[in-house]
């Protein structure tokens, strides 16, 4: 699987009509018409009676279980999942392998109602990737039933994480992280555990040619209340897929593409077979950190009457409002921040920093721009 042959797939196959991060159901519905219909079925309905659909492609005897927008502000795996189902419809020896190699039973959309809320939660606000243990959600039995059922061999947990993550200590954006869960307390290197790491690996060989050093692995503490943690403590090798940030990159266009490549990788690997993979590589990938803010002006004076200067960082708050997600600019710290990275960093150069409504700048104050030596300075991106 080469990049320039998936590169000149991706923009014969990106799905048009999924664009932004606000993804719901209606969106996807535009998409499943023009599906065959034997590839469509509804597995089950969300706590608001919101239907959740599901895909199955391929005839292979290597079952792989996917599912996405678990949390329903997490779209970008979902884009990309019905880039990947666009090419599965084609005749091309990359979707050819795979089918053949697999079978897919993919969730698009789990959390429907968060997804039309544009949150994390779902409709009783419970965060269905806590809940896998009391099953307390109608969203939450649904994917078990699923799960118990198809019986798969694998397991692809997509998600979206913040623009906060670095990989390492450097500052450069965690544009992809991974991780293979823990399945007990001890963390153990279990052989379901060390199938989904050499996954990973593959994956990451892949991706570092595309955006080197831009993938990060995820902490694996233990708790088995994660979906992730339960499935891999039942003994099927389980991979979280978080998509991340690039600057400028707030819609996710680009990350999805990334993504696209992922999870065809991922799939890939499954389908060739692992023996070359040393799953021991799994942990040179660096971990997550969190040193980064959206913005960050350096070097602002906050108060007339002070000669000191500080950083102020500021990150976007993610709010639905008529339909689209706008963009918030929000202070969330005003201190020294030697040690973090801004996505966009402002120089103030000791100059006079203040609020759009000309007063000072204080945490939680929302600014689409702020006034430095009275230049107007805009914020959003």
């Amino acid at each position: 699987m080469k990049i320039s042959h998936l590169k000149s797939l991706y923009s014969l196959v990106k799905e048009a009509q999924l664009k932004g991060r606000y993804i719901t159901n209606s969106d996807i519905e535009n998409c499943l018409l023009e599906f065959p219909k034997s590839l469509v079925s509804v597995v089950g309905n969300s706590e608001e009676k919101r239907p959740i659909y599901s895909l199955r492609f391929g005839n292979g005897p290597r079952k792989v279980l996917l599912w996405s927008q678990m949390h329903g502000n997490e779209s970008t795996t979902t884009k990309a999942l019905f880039d990947c189902f666009n090419l599965f419809l084609t005749n091309n020896t990359v979707p050819n392998s795979i089918l053949e190699a697999c079978t897919l039973l993919v969730i698009p959309i789990l959390n429907p109602d968060g997804a039309e809320r544009y949150t994390r939660l779902n409709a009783n606000a419970i965060d269905l990737n806590r809940d896998a243990q009391e099953l307390s959600q109608a969203e939450s039995k649904v994917l078990r039933a699923v799960y118990d059922k198809f019986k798969p061999d694998y397991c692809f947990n997509l998600h979206g994480q913040r623009t906060i993550y670095n990989v390492g200590n450097t500052n450069i954006s965690s544009t992809v992280s991974f991780l293979s869960p823990a399945q007990d307390e001890a963390r153990s290197i279990t052989p379901n555990r060390k199938v989904a790491m050499q996954i990973i690996i593959g994956i990451n060989q892949l991706l570092q040619e595309e955006i080197p050093n831009g993938v990060a692995r995820y902490n694996d503490g233990f708790n088995l209340n994660c979906v992730g943690d339960t499935f891999q403590s039942f003994g099927i090798p389980t991979i979280l897929f978080e998509a991340g940030h690039l600057p400028n990159d707030y819609d996710r266009e680009e990350v999805r593409y990334f993504m696209f490549m992922a999870i065809l990788k991922g799939l890939g690997v499954i389908s060739e077979g692992m023996n070359n993979l040393n799953h021991e590589d799994y942990f040179k990938i660096p971990e997550n950190g969190k040193q980064f803010y959206d913005i960050i002006i350096r070097n602002a004076r906050i108060s007339e009457s002070e000669s000191d200067v500080v950083d102020i960082a500021i990150q976007y708050v993610e709010l639905l409002k008529n339909g689209k997600i706008e963009f918030v600019p929000t202070v969330e710290k005003i201190s020294k921040l030697d040690e973090f990275f801004g996505h966009r960093e402002i120089n103030a150069r000791g100059q006079l920093v203040k609020s759009q409504n000309n007063s000072e700048i204080k945490v939680t104050n929302e600014n689409d721009f702020v006034l430095i030596n009275n230049e107007k300075i805009v914020l959003k991106p």
